[in-house]
């Protein structure tokens, strides 16, 4: 069994493998910004850990010790057109889904690459492979973010580290729900906001990303590079590379 580290374990995704993994017996570092919120949560060790603030991510994985496997799960989203989306808030949003990811992978790595052993899979989205209106903004960090792991794998590949990237497409974790949304009645793409309902039908349980982690950690660095969740996911992502790229990709019929 492994040694787990998973990042934004307090609800939803994160919460949910969590306690899939302990039951299987791996020995969960579950982490979060707010520990407290982490009560009750059946793993071996909670540690506070905020991925945006570097002093933190160095005392939590002091604390944390050897890792064999860094779920990285922290993130957020938000509805927003890119026209008018504030500048900070898309700032905010890239230090916390890359660049907070970046800086535990970077603090975890070491260990591994001096073991020879090690595996890192980064919770992304079908939205790193293709982008939707209004959270244009979250599947420019999701593709970020799997620009970063890509090139982690090629690099890392020498030294027994395994990267993997995790492509759900909506889950009915709460995160649509807690998204900020800066779109007031005057901005021209408010009516837009409801006719977003396609692209979050049949969405995926928490049990089902859950799986998917567990599976990716069992086979280890047989395990693929990008990894989608589910028939739904699979099959959109295929039509996106399908698709020809002298056009803008939809995931779904939008009446706009």
């Amino acid at each position: 069994m492994a040694r787990v580290l998973i990042t934004g374990a307090s609800r939803g995704i994160g919460k949910g493998t969590a306690m899939a993994l302990h039951r299987q017996g791996h020995e969960v570092i579950a982490t979060a910004r707010d520990v407290s919120m982490l009560d009750g949560l059946p793993v071996a060790r909670k540690v506070r850990l905020d991925v945006t603030d570097q002093a933190s991510v160095d005392q939590a994985l002091a604390e944390a010790g050897p890792v064999d496997v860094l779920l990285s799960n922290a993130g957020a989203t938000v509805r927003a057109p890119v026209e008018t989306i504030p500048l900070d808030t898309l700032a905010a949003l890239f230090e916390l889904n890359v660049f907070g990811a970046l800086r535990v992978a970077q603090g975890v790595l070491p260990q591994m690459r001096e073991r020879g052993t090690g595996q890192l899979i980064f919770m992304s989205s079908i939205q790193g492979r293709l982008v939707i209106p209004l959270i244009g903004a979250y599947g420019a960090t999701k593709h970020a973010l799997e620009a970063l792991a890509e090139t982690l794998a090629l690099e890392a590949r020498p030294f027994g580290v395994s990267v993997h990237v995790v492509q759900p497409p909506a889950v009915a974790s709460g995160g649509a729900e807690r998204a900020q949304v800066h779109l007031d009645d005057e901005n021209p793409y408010r009516p837009l906001l409801d006719r977003l309902g396609p692209f979050r039908a049949a969405p995926v349980s928490v049990e089902e990303v859950a799986d998917v982690v567990a599976a990716t950690i069992t086979e280890g660095g047989k395990a693929p590079f990008r990894i989608p969740v589910g028939e739904n996911a699979t099959t959109i992502l295929r039509a996106r590379k399908e698709a020809p790229d002298d056009t803008p990709f939809l995931a779904a019929p939008l009446d706009w």
